[in-house]
């Protein structure tokens, strides 16, 4: 049943990569509190993935560093999942490659932008229904 489910969020979520934006909400750190943003994303093998131009100075990923349980909204659903930042140059080239592909207009064979070659890569596993 698990491997059932997880094919259909993959379906969804490749279905729903066509939309501009997600809203993910994290933990504040200090208040406790939810907060809300608007952001680019991408998916890739099942997973969703941003990029914080930000770096780790970025609020909402100070945020998912303290408490990595989120919650993801892209059109009418709602996802939960577990955050982390990628570290890894192996890892995160396609990460860099989707989003600036998405948004930038990144093509193979040319440089991607300043922002998806310094933005600090982020990989959300959503869980399944």
């Amino acid at each position: 049943m698990k491997d059932e489910n997880a094919k259909e969020l993959t379906a969804l979520l490749t279905r729903l990569s066509k939309e501009e934006y997600c809203y993910l909400t994290t933990i504040g750190r200090v208040s406790g509190k939810p907060h809300e943003i608007e952001i680019w994303f991408g998916v890739l093998d099942g997973k969703l993935y941003l990029l914080s131009g930000g770096s780790g100075d970025s609020d909402w990923v100070k945020n998912l560093m303290k408490t990595p349980q989120v919650t993801v909204r892209i059109a009418k659903h709602t996802f939960t999942g577990r955050a982390r930042t990628l570290n890894d140059q192996k890892e995160d080239a396609p990460v860099r490659k989707l989003l600036d592909g998405k948004y930038q207009g990144w093509r193979e064979g040319h440089r991607l932008s300043k922002w998806a070659r310094t933005a600090l890569p982020v990989e959300i596993e959503l869980e399944s229904a």
